[in-house]
């Protein structure tokens, strides 16, 4: 089974509601509208799929710890809970952990991601999906993983600018 990772802008209300009544997560994750917003503002998503676990070893140099802010795809926030048709879990980030978030992803250049990609290394690490040492060119997999950095980079910077909370859901 593919494990993808979503993330997703939420109100503050919304985040709100999510951890009140965590069944409705299901809904929120697979609502196209804008979930419970009496304003209707559009949510703002981005797909980093498969790259969620390559792209956390190069912003903390390891595959399940790190420091915060920038270990988010694998830690913090608070726990929503399971979506029940899928596998995974769903954690929430208030505005300001977003706020922090955003400034620390504008703050780690290429360069240090560069530095830290080393495909033999994600391989022994167990580094999800876990194809690192396939003949594909490595610089090809360094290559997708900095365009997936430089999106979340444009992404979180835009729920930051708009001060809402943030869920993300691996699964």
């Amino acid at each position: 089974m593919e494990m993808l990772c979503t993330l997703r802008s939420a109100t503050e209300a919304q985040r709100v509601a999510l951890l009140q009544a965590p069944e409705q997560l299901e809904d929120f994750v697979d609502d196209d509208e804008d979930f419970g917003d009496p304003k209707g503002s559009a949510f703002l998503e981005l797909d980093i799929g498969e790259a969620w676990h390559g792209l956390q070893y190069l912003l903390t140099g390891t595959p399940w710890e790190g420091s915060p802010p920038l270990d988010f795809l694998v830690r913090g926030g608070e726990d929503v809970g399971d979506i029940p048709s899928e596998e995974g879990t769903a954690r929430v980030f208030t505005p300001a952990q977003v706020q922090a978030l955003a400034t620390a992803l504008q703050q780690v250049t290429q360069k240090t991601l560069r530095a830290r990609y080393d495909a033999s290394v994600m391989q022994a690490q167990d580094i999800y999906p876990g194809t690192w040492d396939e003949p594909e060119s490595e610089v090809d997999l360094l290559e997708e993983l900095l365009s997936y950095f430089e999106e979340l980079q444009k992404f979180m910077a835009a729920v930051a600018k708009r001060r809402e909370a943030l869920l993300v859901h691996i699964g």
